[in-house]
């Protein structure tokens, strides 16, 4: 593959990268060339997404670890380092979506794991790896949002605000490691993955959409590969929605 969206050489971390939108990504990261740490809580799906990885000539680094768990991205970072020496893309996929009975029914538990996962976790190891990119050559951070950040809805107000928090960070984390690293946000709308809920037979919803269709998992990857490569050398700080034309 090459020109600007060429990533012979180049080494990317995803997390959640064994199923669903993360693993459409690691495979069209090691077509593009590049050698990928696919990261997700069971290392048996990792290893078969390696497996994958390999069949295209690329290697592969499968690795267990839970993103909501501070020390996890600690192993995860040093990990990476370790086997290839340098990471040139990290992507912050893992991520959750539970829903509560009710607002009030909303456990502490429930809410602290959701922030976890979603903000929590992709902080901890942007916060880590970005640091060594910016000592380093550079390198690109893509973190994973949600349309549920822009139109929020009383069942998903943890969640929401978690991904509004991923939001912020972007920004932030663009401005703390500017010049060398740049850090963007993919913000998803509604994709038929096989995490997808209850509203995948909402048809009320899907006509709603722009595109009045919900996404497949590979149409993530375009805008993934745009990120991750010098096509998006100029762009740092921004939040793309890929959603559909979720008004």
């Amino acid at each position: 593959m090459g020109g600007s969206f060429d990533l012979t050489g180049k080494v990317v971390v995803v997390t959640g990268g064994s199923r669903g939108l993360g693993r459409e990504m690691v495979l069209a990261f090691a077509r593009a060339g590049a050698d990928v740490v696919i990261a997700s809580r069971k290392l048996e799906a990792c290893e078969a997404a390696a497996r994958e990885v390999e069949a295209l000539g690329r290697r592969a680094l499968p690795f267990a670890a839970h993103v909501g768990e501070w020390e996890d991205n600690d192993r995860l970072a040093e990990a990476a380092y370790a086997q290839f020496g340098r990471v040139d893309v990290l992507v912050n996929n893992a991520g959750m979506s539970p829903l509560a009975p009710s607002l009030v029914e909303t456990t502490e538990a429930l809410f602290d794991k959701v922030l976890d996962v979603n903000f929590k976790g992709p902080f901890r190891l942007s916060v880590l790896i970005g640091e060594r990119m910016k000592e380093d050559d550079g390198g690109a951070i893509i973190n994973l949002s949600s349309t549920a950040a822009f139109k929020p809805e009383p069942h998903t107000v943890p969640y929401s605000g978690a991904k509004a928090a991923i939001n912020a960070m972007t920004v932030a984390l663009a401005k703390a490691f500017a010049p060398t690293v740049r850090v963007n946000c993919i913000a998803p709308g509604p994709f038929l993955t096989d995490v997808s809920t209850v509203w995948r037979e909402n048809k009320a919803y899907e006509q709603s959409l722009g595109l009045k269709r919900f996404g497949q998992p590979h149409e993530i990857v375009g805008t993934a590969l745009y990120l991750a490569s010098d096509a998006s050398s100029y762009v740092t700080g921004q939040i793309i929605r890929v959603d559909g034309g979720t008004w």
